[in-house]
């Protein structure tokens, strides 16, 4: 099926009125809970809705703010290069639902705790617990504006908007009902949001298929195309998309966002009872697996229709991720509508990682920095003005550094990497506080700064060498003997270069899968952890800290809840602090 290279897409007024009627539809929901009700006057109200939020509220705002905007594009554009195995993220999100309810968050939730990094605290040591903390902010500050840009550049390739003034308008509805509805609107909105995208996903998915044919003549494209060849159990690492890189990598990489990140966390932590924590995680897990296989299928469609003329080969895109833009564009001059509908699906991810981040990081901010600063405790409602106050400035500083990503491109993949780095000792920290008794707080604090410099050691060298071309990911097959309008010779070269061999070779270490890096981040702080912990002086841990799954581990006096409880050394645990 051949590309019409010559289409271009026209917004249209109900195009329009579709994304500027999310945003308003939004900001809407932000004033409803600010004004009126109990206007999130307190900090519990504003920081966990007033520890009353329901299960699937909680499950679909957890899932889509998960599901940004970026890996709606990105999952498309894998499909179309590297085949449907990019489907077994859905298995990585399985693991990820079995850690975070089986060996996570049981312990944060029977602690009752609203910042995560109390944990750490109570568990080793307030320098631990601040070094978190650094990770977490800079991570998220350096990720807010690639979402923001991202998301912006999609509406003003197609409208010819500037996309800086598109970008200020997107941040500013979005740090606006944040700061005025708190927790509650985070939600609610979030639930509004994930059914923009469905219906997006489905609606793109639905007209694609018809202008295709119909399934099977797509599915039997796809088997000829080898994209279907889904399951490689290949135990190498360097092996891009193998079963055990969705497995053991991806899994640990959302095992960290979700049950070791404030972001993901915190939400679970509204719950009001443990056996509602477990159905939420459940559907959490259901809700990214279908939206994820519904854009796998989504870009199996894009592949039948390019098939014969891909469209970066052919110099209409400039990178394969923008095919799913490009995709739309196709069809979207003769379904009124749809492409609204797609800008709109893509502000939504957008807007739900966004709201998450500033609420979640408002609240760390105010009670492990500006908390800092007061020597008598705010009241309620004086704390709750802070964190509205705490919101705006945060979005400001993050919509400013959204306009250098125009001039500093690479902040993208700088705020990729930041995210990428922190991850791994992340998880570690707290893998080593919940599964090992004996991990002590030199243990942690250096076990997370080995992990860091391990993985600063592995990815740094690995973008150099992958910049300099020295490594490359092998595509399936991508022809371009259906394209009539392009240079068939400048093209056959182009395929030649590379495909061409080069006398270095980067060491093997640094052509191990990306998948792979929070999981080796993790291990290497665990490693690096446990050996300082046998080295220095260790300390007796209350059971409450550890993972009900290694009680039957403990010495026989910690084992029975019935028993007096292993002593601590450290100070007791302020339930609900």
């Amino acid at each position: 099926m051949t590309p019409n290279l010559n289409s271009k897409v026209t917004l249209n007024w109900y195009d329009y009125a579709i994304f500027v009627g999310t945003l308003v539809f939004s900001t809407m929901i932000g004033i409803y809970y600010g004004c009126f009700g109990t206007k999130q006057a307190t900090t519990k109200e504003y920081l966990m809705g007033g520890k009353t939020m329901k299960i699937i509220p909680i499950a679909i705002s957890v899932a889509v703010s998960h599901i940004s905007g970026n890996l709606l594009l990105i999952t498309v554009s894998d499909v179309f290069r590297y085949g449907a195995s990019v489907w077994l993220l859905t298995i990585s999100f399985v693991v990820m639902g079995f850690l975070a309810n089986f060996v996570y968050l049981p312990v944060f939730f029977k602690l009752r705790l609203t910042n995560i990094y109390d944990y750490l605290k109570e568990r080793f040591d307030t320098k631990t617990r601040m070094l978190a903390i650094v990770f977490y902010l800079i991570a998220e500050i350096l990720i807010f504006p690639v979402h923001v840009y991202s998301s912006s550049l999609t509406l003003a390739t197609a409208s010819g908007f500037n996309v800086n003034l598109i970008a200020f308008i997107l941040s500013a509805v979005c740090v606006f009902y944040t700061s005025v509805g708190g927790f509650k609107t985070v939600i609610w909105t979030d639930l509004f949001q994930f059914g923009i995208i469905m219906a997006s996903i489905i609606t793109v998915y639905v007209v694609a298929l018809r202008l295709c044919g119909g399934f099977l003549p797509v599915w039997n494209t796809a088997i000829a195309g080898e994209r279907l060849q889904v399951f490689n159990f290949d135990v190498d690492p360097r092996v891009r998309d193998s079963f055990w890189a969705y497995f053991i990598g991806a899994g640990a990489l959302f095992a960290a966002n979700v049950a070791c990140r404030q972001t993901g966390a915190q939400k679970f932590l509204t719950l009001a009872k443990s056996t509602d924590l477990k159905w939420s995680i459940t559907h959490t897990v259901i809700s990214m697996s279908v939206v994820h296989t519904l854009c796998v299928f989504v870009g199996l469609v894009v592949y039948a229709k390019y098939e014969n003329c891909d469209p970066l080969t052919s110099h209409m895109i400039s990178k394969h991720d923008q095919i799913f833009p490009y995709f739309i564009t196709e069809i979207g001059a003769g379904v009124p509508g749809i492409s609204g509908l797609f800008i709109a699906a893509i502000w939504s991810a957008a807007l739900s990682s966004m709201s998450s981040n500033l609420n979640a990081i408002a609240g760390v901010i105010y009670k492990d920095v500006v908390y800092l600063f007061f020597k008598k405790k705010p009241s309620d409602n004086s704390g709750s003005g802070i964190l509205k106050v705490i919101v705006v400035v945060i979005g400001t500083v993050c919509t400013c550094l959204v306009f250098t990503v125009e001039f500093l491109g690479d902040i993208l993949s700088i705020g990729a990497v930041a995210l990428g780095l922190t991850q791994g000792p992340m998880l570690g920290v707290f893998t080593l506080g919940i599964l090992f008794p004996k991990a002590n707080p030199q243990g942690a604090f250096y076990g997370m700064l080995g992990g860091l410099t391990a993985t600063i050691c592995l990815t740094l060298p690995t973008k150099y060498y992958e910049l300099s071309g020295l490594i490359k990911y092998r595509t399936k097959p991508l022809s371009i003997s259906g394209c009539a309008l392009i240079n068939q010779t400048l093209t056959t070269t182009n395929f030649t270069s590379l495909n061409g061999t080069v006398s270095f070779q980067p060491p093997s270490i640094f052509k191990i899968s990306f998948y792979y890096y929070t999981f080796f981040g993790a291990i290497m702080t665990i490693v690096f952890g446990l050996i300082i912990s046998y080295m220095s002086k260790s300390a007796s841990v209350d059971r409450k800290l550890l993972s009900p799954l290694i009680y039957k581990y403990l010495p026989e006096e910690c084992r029975d809840e019935e028993k007096v409880p292993c002593v601590s050394v450290q100070k007791p645990l302020q339930i609900g602090d």
